[in-house]
């Protein structure tokens, strides 16, 4: 991938120009700024929040990154949030990758089989990274009620938004990982233990985003390809912010209503983490485990966006455990 691409190689409905899938298919020289030139990911639900963070760093890590989501320029979904897959690839290509925004539906595979084939077409059959960050279930998630007392559809469509979509995505991905016998699945979750995670459907479809990754890990196994789950600590995200009143530059004023707060990490601590593993030759060595960016951090040696190196991990046995109980071991 040559240094001098803009958005520009990138068309309004965000097709790659020829020139521009040309010279993404190149691969480049290695160096330590940008480990990832050459290789090309597919980051599913990187709209925003933990796939948006993973979506820009793995561009400023130099790759070439197809970011997908419902919410574009071209039609909205129903969140009703601000945030495009045309912004993350805008910033994407301003970090130094190339971002090509594609609307998908990843519920639909008719959908999600285009998009594959699109991919396969112009990256010439390569894909070397696939990161499954597909949610959608903010508004879904009851927090008040146990199962009997909640909307049965409700949560059965939060299982279909959290779970069937990386079921559906790797099912028409994985063969182009296959293919090459090589790369990289990753599925983001949120806990890395058997702990529950506070409410019924929540719990079950981010403990089953980790049983995800191990069966995927095992058929991939004898074909070079790794797969592992990912969590981040307290996320950082846009509606995050916004559930505080507070932006980047300010958000340490929301710990004046959690002090848990303060112990956030941004969604590019996420993204350096999953940049990391994508760049790690021995990363079959990790291959069907559930990780954490408060593990990560250590043995890469990779920041937050401030400098800093938030391990909430830490901050849970320190501050938290003593009246909710240990985290948990990682699966």
């Amino acid at each position: 991938m040559t240094e001098d691409m803009t958005e520009s190689a990138v068309n309004e409905n965000g097709t790659a120009t020829a020139a521009a899938t040309a010279a993404a298919s190149v691969t480049a020289p290695r160096d330590a700024s940008r480990p990832l030139a050459g290789m090309v990911a597919l980051v599913a639900g990187g709209t925003r929040g933990g796939g948006r963070g993973i979506a820009v760093e793995l561009g400023a890590a130099g790759a070439t990154v197809y970011v997908t989501g419902r919410t574009s320029t071209a039609g909205r979904s129903d969140l009703d949030r601000p945030e495009t897959i045309e912004e993350t690839a805008e910033r994407i290509t301003a970090a130094g990758g190339l971002g090509i925004p594609v609307r998908t539906d990843h519920a639909r595979p008719d959908e999600v089989r285009a998009l594959v084939d699109r991919i396969a077409a112009e990256q010439d059959g390569r894909l070397d990274l696939l990161v499954n960050s597909v949610w959608g279930g903010d508004a879904l998630t009851d927090w008040e009620n146990p199962l009997w007392q909640q909307d049965l559809e409700k949560g059965l469509r939060l299982l279909r938004r959290a779970v069937e979509t990386h079921v559906i995505t790797s099912r028409y991905a994985l063969p182009l990982l296959v293919a090459r016998g090589s790369g990289l699945v990753v599925e983001v979750t949120d806990g890395n233990t058997a702990r529950y995670r506070g409410s019924f459907f929540y719990d079950l479809a981010k403990s089953s985003v980790i049983r995800l990754a191990v069966a995927q890990a095992a058929e991939l196994k004898p074909h070079g390809v790794a797969a592992v789950a990912i969590t981040p600590g307290f996320l950082r995200s846009e509606a995050m912010l916004e559930h505080f009143g507070v932006t980047e530059d300010n958000w340490r004023d929301g710990a004046a209503q959690d002090p848990n707060f303060a112990h956030s990490e941004t969604p590019a601590y996420l993204g350096r983490a999953v940049a990391a593993l994508a760049a790690d030759p021995q990363i079959m060595a990790k291959t069907g485990r559930a990780l954490a960016t408060w593990d990560l951090y250590e043995e890469y040696g990779f920041t937050d966006a401030d400098g800093a190196r938030p391990d909430f991990a830490a901050h849970w046995a320190e501050a938290l455990e003593a009246e909710y109980g240990p985290l948990g071991d990682p699966l």
